[in-house]
């Protein structure tokens, strides 16, 4: 489950419901800015991907997350 493409894949799915505007998903998609997500949904998002993924991501690790790609690289780091 740790190849990239995978978890871009699981990411991008859990994204769908939220994408209210049909952005296209890449690694430079912002969460804030393309996707128009308040710090709510952020968060919100983040533990949905804690629970798919079977990890914790750290508030300090949220923080300097605002990018897809941002968070499939922490993902595949925590993931090892």
């Amino acid at each position: 489950m740790s190849d990239r493409n995978d978890i871009f894949a699981t990411i991008s799915a859990q994204i769908e419901p939220f994408n209210k505007k049909g952005v296209a998903l890449t690694d430079a998609t912002t969460f804030a800015g393309d996707l128009e997500w308040d710090s709510l949904t952020v968060m919100d998002f983040v533990a949905a991907i804690e629970d798919e993924f079977d990890i914790i991501i750290t508030m300090n690790m949220q923080a300097e997350i605002e990018t897809v790609g941002q968070l499939v690289d922490a993902v595949q780091k925590l993931k090892g």
